[in-house]
């Protein structure tokens, strides 16, 4: 049976732990886009705690499903993210190793949402030696759909804060992180927060 999983920028932790477990994913792109939700918003470790990174997106009439989303170059975004990507993990063992992987997508310019977190999603799990078949709904995979995972991980991608893990997957395991010492161990930050400091066995804790 497929997982379904929400279409996240540089998505949590408990989401590529419930995409590691799946024998095929189904990018959820039309259900309908909602604002400071983790579709556009991902959460690294940073100096000071917590820190959520935005993309800001072009204005639309109405409601618009995900797939339809288009990236604004508001507030030179890329530029930002890719300095607080680049501040809060140039101490960590693996930035330097993956800065060059990551760095193309804050140059390029993308035009819908959907495509650029679906296309970091495909370099986190060929770094993590996890790809699995992937394939976007065609429609709204409603309430009653079948696919595993659906309706939790829908109500969680709501939150503007974190992807709530999975009932269905064990408690987070800390690991290394550059600022623990200041506010203690972070759970389900973003993907890169596990990649940057634990590398290629960042797939021993999903």
């Amino acid at each position: 049976m497929a997982t379904l999983l929400p279409c996240c920028y540089l998505a949590p932790v408990s989401h590529y732990s419930a995409y590691y477990r799946a024998d095929e994913v189904r990018l959820e792109v039309n259900d309908y886009f909602v604002k400071q939700t983790l579709r556009n918003r991902c959460l690294i470790d940073s100096p000071s705690g917590v820190l959520p990174l935005s993309i800001p997106v072009c204005k639309t009439e109405g409601k618009t499903l995900m797939r339809d989303v288009r990236i604004s170059d508001h507030g030179n975004w890329r530029h930002r993210h890719w300095v607080a990507l680049e501040s809060s993990y140039r101490q960590s063992p693996f930035f330097e190793y993956y800065a060059d992987d990551f760095a193309p997508f804050y140059e390029k310019k993308w035009e819908f949402l959907a495509d650029f977190n679906e296309e970091l999603m495909a370099l986190v799990t060929s770094l993590l030696d996890i790809s699995k078949p992937v394939r976007r709904t065609a429609t709204y995979e409603g309430a009653g759909s079948k696919e595993q995972g659906a309706g939790e991980y829908r109500l969680a991608v709501q939150s503007s804060c974190s992807l709530a893990p999975c009932s269905q997957l064990p408690a987070p395991r800390p690991y290394y992180q550059v600022f623990a010492s200041r506010h203690g161990f972070l759970p389900d930050l973003s993907i890169v927060d596990l990649l940057f400091n634990e590398g290629p066995e960042g797939v021993l804790w999903l």
